[in-house]
């Protein structure tokens, strides 16, 4: 069984016991968080199925950053050039639970 969950603008596909790294969450290491915007999920014939009341609980294993990317503007014939890198905080989670509340 998985679910498709949507946090931080972008949406992943979950099962249980499965190791997700998401946008930051406001939640300390160690900590139970619940995500409530589930798109869809299976059943066990893995049918389609659209809980509007379904959770998904996950416990948060890591905060960290992601991999520095680089941001370089430029104009040509101008001299106009600019670098600026950017590092994402992230939050790493374990998926435990898949809720079903129909």
């Amino acid at each position: 069984m998985f679910a498709i969950v949507e946090t931080g603008g972008k949406q992943y596909k979950v099962r249980e016991q499965d190791v997700i790294k998401i946008e930051k969450l406001s939640a300390s290491v160690g900590e139970e968080v619940t995500l409530n915007k589930v798109i869809a999920l299976t059943d066990i014939n893995h049918n389609m199925v659209f809980a509007q009341n379904a959770t998904v609980t996950a416990s948060v294993l890591e905060q960290c950053r992601n991999d520095k990317i680089i941001v370089f503007k430029k104009k040509r014939r101008k001299n106009y050039r600019r670098k600026n890198g950017h590092r994402q905080y992230m939050t790493v989670l374990r998926i435990t639970k898949i809720n079903n509340m129909e």
